[in-house]
């Protein structure tokens, strides 16, 4: 079967064993033979005929087309109590064809004796760790078990597969590669998707998605369903709490990019380095064992990690920077970490020597060791310059010739709401009641943003600060139920470039905005205060924003960026910047034609 196959369908699938996966597992996972072998010889269960894997109980009940249960897959949460666990347990005896879980049974509280019609528990400690194949495994049609031999099998069965990990920049990235290779002459890579924040699916129908990562299941049915629609690549974003969680086991990633790491989810993991080592697993060959190439931002504290990471798993490092002088000697910091790695040492490099920005974009050029290149980007800021030698080197690692990138570069355009432009031209394209006075109305430069985290915020600011000949202004807040610590640091970003700061809400889930601001003004000095506008409603901030802003402003609405909903007090309301800001101008523009 190719990916242009069609692959099986839930009435298609036919009666599976776990016996019969594992299996077949122990050809594609050599590496996890352990944890394999105890499950082959787990004494119940693995011969009991199933259906397919779920992993919300919930799912059982609602499943009543198959003639024969569903497995239910039960593992550790990381924010519920044991005794949910013990409940979803409890629930499932009585419907599925067996529990497979990472948790104990004496924790589970399980005992079979003493259920009627309890199903058969089997118990993995390291079920993290071969999960996503069984489940990978189980979605491919029966007549093409017999087939797999090794994993190579399995990578003609589904699309070619690039990871992007890092604070800051996955989405543009991955975005950006699924472009150059729809645009390139390279068939096996034109039919491309994505997978993440900003949505998953082909880039002209992404369907939205609840998380960056989505669980193990959710991970490989969508390649799965890719692989059914005819796409060849599958450019995804890899978010640390899914790498953590090993949701992407079993994902043939044969290309990996890292971009950075910046204050984040400090409410998952206990401080920075935890964070980097869960991003430094996408590089080791022991959680992707397909894994051939690794593209690491060189001007990152952390790149270090990664690259040595992916070095010792004999995957090729490919490095990029837009440090023109960037050190051939390493230099380490007070931090421990090196901040700038040798490009010597590496397989391959990408090195912006020359870069001439704009706000319609920035002509770059570049060094590498395939040869030079001048490249015209239609994208806005100097990260986003790493981010586009990031993708220009994941596609070359994915066989795009070089000489073929400043023609497929020319035609990219960044992902929706990242450093997005929000014109007069816009507007009127995207809402009628514009007419066609656009042309006569000037009111600044507007930018919507998903800048949520300190640096990021600062990256935004800076490259843009340059090209305002009036005020800088920066309109933002913090998402509630999540790092508190991050609150005054992504204030004081904003201040320390910005010229004129609005603190308003961002999503604050179950807590009280109010409370979220008063965290962001915490060590905010009076001449500081001088230049801060609080406005909860975020609305009205916007309005107020455009309603002052003078024709040599720049306005940064930042946060949220290419998110269509506000979560307040656990209820998702409508809400795009993009088309608040829109209906704003428009406001705007209608006073100003009034008042002619």
């Amino acid at each position: 079967m190719t990916v242009h196959q069609s692959v099986v369908t839930d009435n298609e699938i036919s009666a599976l064993t776990l016996h019969q996966l594992a299996t077949i597992a122990l050809k594609v996972l050599p590496q996890q033979a352990e944890s394999l072998n105890q499950l082959l010889s787990v004494p119940q269960g693995i011969d009991v005929p199933f259906s397919k894997f779920v992993l919300d109980s919930r799912q059982l009940m609602a499943d009543t087309d198959c003639e024969l249960p569903a497995a239910f897959v039960l593992l550790k949460s990381h924010t519920q109590p044991i005794e949910k666990s013990q409940q979803y347990a409890k629930t499932a005896s009585q419907q599925a064809a067996f529990i497979l879980t990472e948790i104990p049974p004496e924790d589970l509280q399980y005992n079979v004796q003493g259920a009627e019609r309890a199903c058969p528990l089997i118990y993995i400690a390291n079920l993290r760790s071969i999960i996503g194949s069984l489940v990978q495994l189980s979605l491919l049609p029966a007549n093409s078990l017999s087939t797999i031999t090794s994993a190579k099998d399995i990578l003609t069965l589904l699309p070619h597969v690039i990871a992007v990990t890092g604070t800051n920049g996955k989405t543009t990235i991955s975005q950006l590669i699924a472009q150059l290779c729809q645009y390139s002459n390279v068939v096996d890579l034109q039919n491309s998707a994505v997978m993440g924040t900003a949505g998953n699916g082909r880039l002209d129908s992404l369907v939205q998605a609840s998380h960056t990562t989505g669980d193990v299941l959710a991970v490989q049915s969508f390649l799965h369903q890719m692989a059914d629609e005819g796409v060849t690549l599958l450019a995804l974003e890899a978010s640390s709490h899914g790498l953590d969680q090993q949701r992407l086991q079993g994902v043939p990633v044969t290309v990996a990019v890292y971009t950075n790491l910046s204050r984040d989810h400090l409410d998952y993991h206990p401080d920075m380095d935890d964070y980097a080592r869960a991003k430094a697993r996408l590089f080791d060959k022991a959680f992707f064992p397909q894994l051939t190439h690794a593209i690491i931002n060189a001007d990152d504290e952390f790149a270090p990690l990664m690259a040595d990471t992916a070095r010792r798993s004999g995957v090729k490092v490919w490095l990029y920077s837009i440090d023109a002088e960037l050190s051939t000697t390493s230099d380490i910091g007070n931090t421990g970490h090196i901040s700038k790695i040798n490009t010597c040492d590496s397989d391959a490099s990408f090195i912006a020597k020359k870069i001439v920005p704009g706000l319609n974009g920035a002509v770059i050029e570049v060094a590498t060791s395939f040869g030079s290149l001048t490249l015209h980007s239609p994208l806005l800021g100097r990260f986003n310059v790493a981010n586009l030698l990031a993708a220009v080197a994941g596609a070359t690692a994915l066989g795009i010739e070089l000489e073929a990138m400043p023609a497929l570069v020319r035609q990219l355009h960044g992902a929706s709401g990242r450093m997005q432009r929000v014109t007069m031209d816009y507007v009127a394209a995207n809402n009628e009641a514009a007419d066609d006075q656009g042309a006569a109305f000037n009111q600044g430069v507007f930018i919507v943003d998903y800048a949520h985290t300190p640096d990021a915020l600062t990256q935004v600011l800076n490259s843009l600060k340059p090209y305002c000949s009036g005020d800088l202004w920066a309109v933002f807040g913090c998402g509630g139920d999540r790092d508190r610590g991050k609150r005054p640091l992504m204030a004081q970003a904003g201040l320390a470039v910005a010229d004129k700061v609005v603190l308003t809400s961002d999503n604050p889930r179950s807590e009280d905005p109010a409370v979220i601001l008063e965290d962001m003004q915490q060590g905010i000095s009076d001449s500081q205060r001088l230049k801060t506008k609080v406005i909860v409603d975020r609305k009205q901030a916007i309005e107020y924003v455009v309603g002052l802003a003078n024709q040599n402003d720049i306005v940064v609405i930042a946060g949220k960026g290419h998110e269509t909903y506000q979560e307040i007090e656990g209820i998702r309301y409508d809400f795009d910047d993009r088309l608040v800001l829109q209906e704003a101008l428009i406001e705007a523009q209608k006073q100003v034609a009034k008042h002619k």
